[in-house]
């Protein structure tokens, strides 16, 4: 059965009210321990983009380390899901976290004793990548769980949004302070200790045990989940919307942010200020939604999308930093609304049983042709100019979320709608 999360009006909520679920301890803790590892994970990207550059590499090399960590992640994610549903959400994420800090606390040694070429950066963040596939499906899966009285997951999902959207402002800004300071290898430090700090929230988690998948073999599973998937119309729209937005928007803004940040905008500082104001604006955006419930969320999620334009479309144009670092806070305004309403979304109308295959198959969808998008950014930008593939990606932005908001399925979809598609 599904998990229903309608909430009571805005108007008539009360801040205390919208806060409950921080009342609720298997919440709280998962809350601190998850805001921690994001912000150490955020932080991570701004420190490695740098070492490479710092190593003499480009845009290019940029682009490599990048999808090298991304095609793990799309690689591992379908695995993430059916460990998710057959062991549970927590053991999953408990190891991904593990992992990732091993993976990290290595790459700052390596960093910080001189011998970390291109190659042995590309291995490190492929682990690293593992990681991140697993938890994912685990952490899409696992909100349910945390919360006793089901109309407060709505609000979890915000917080967790909340959460993330302030690891982006803190991650990136710090990262790009530290870095300028002591280098990538202290950032990378700091992100192995986050992931410890998360893997002991997780490992003091008491969550119920549900019946475990396994009498039914892999591939049965992996069916039934994309037969939930593909039998709502909405859900994989959408995640097409998503995995092309990745390649030819986000993609190319990642790995030609950082590379005209350090030729225009003044290096490491400029970047982790843009992303730190892509994050404010994510933290704006999720308080927004706290507490509402939109009569049509996938409308609203679609409309919001549409500010992920501005941050590629403002560097496109060759503007100073405040109007580059302003398209970024427009652009985190609509990732927090599209994240929040996509994410209560599923798991308002998938069953719960189901939930980590189907939350691998859209982040699968949604993160496929990434590492296309971060390969081919720093060669295109080559042959076309670096304005021209971020303008590009910007005006596709704006036409595919004007499509998508014309389709019925999206468009009309209402949160009192039963839990068929």
């Amino acid at each position: 059965m599904a998990v229903q999360t309608d909430r009571i009006p805005a108007r008539r909520r009360r801040l205390g009210d919208r806060l409950a679920v921080l009342g609720e301890r298997e919440f709280r803790w998962f809350f601190i321990g998850c805001t921690t590892s994001l912000i150490g994970s955020s932080m991570a990207p701004v420190a490695v983009a740098f070492a490479v550059l710092d190593d003499g590499g480009g845009g290019t090399e940029v682009g490599w380390v990048m999808a090298a960590r991304i095609l793990p992640v799309v690689l591992a994610l379908l695995a993430g899901g059916l460990i998710a549903d057959r062991l549970g959400s927590r053991r999953a994420m408990l190891g991904s976290e593990l992992l990732r800090g091993v993976v990290q606390a290595l790459f700052a040694a390596l960093l910080a004793a001189g011998h970390a070429p291109v190659w042995a950066m590309v291995a490190l963040v492929a682990v690293w990548g593992i990681g991140e596939g697993l938890f994912m499906p685990a952490f899409g899966a696992v909100v349910p769980d945390l919360v006793r009285r089901k109309e407060l997951t709505g609000d979890a999902n915000t917080l967790l949004g909340l959460s993330r959207s302030v690891s982006t402002v803190v991650g990136p800004t710090a990262a790009g302070l530290v870095t300028a300071a002591w280098g990538p290898a202290a950032v990378l430090l700091v992100d192995a200790v986050t992931y410890g700090v998360g893997a002991f929230a997780l490992a003091v988690l008491r969550l119920p045990v549900r019946p475990a998948a396994g009498e039914d073999s892999m591939i049965k599973d992996l069916r039934e989940g994309w037969s939930e998937f593909a039998a709502r119309p909405w859900l994989w729209i959408t995640t097409v919307q998503m995995g092309l937005f990745n390649l030819l928007v986000w993609a190319p803004f990642l790995v030609l942010g950082p590379l005209t940040a350090q030729r225009d905008l003044g290096g490491a500082r400029a970047w982790g200020l843009v992303m730190g104001a892509y994050g404010a604006g994510a933290v704006f955006g999720g308080l927004l939604m706290l507490g509402r419930a939109p009569a049509r969320p996938l409308a609203v999620a679609s409309v919001a999308a549409l500010g992920w334009a501005l941050p590629s479309g403002v560097l496109a144009a060759g503007v100073g930093l405040p109007w580059v670092a302003a398209g970024a806070l427009v652009g985190g305004v609509g990732s927090a609304v599209c994240g929040t309403l996509y994410s209560t979304t599923t798991q308002k109308w998938v069953p719960v049983e189901l939930l980590g295959r189907v939350t691998a198959f859209g982040v699968l969808g949604a993160f496929a042709l990434g590492p296309l998008g971060l390969a081919a950014a720093g060669p295109l930008a080559g042959r076309f100019g670096t304005g021209t593939v971020l303008l590009f990606g910007a005006v596709w932005q704006l036409v595919a979320g004007v499509v998508v908001l014309a389709v019925p399925a999206v468009r009309n979809r209402r949160w009192e709608e039963g839990p068929d598609s």
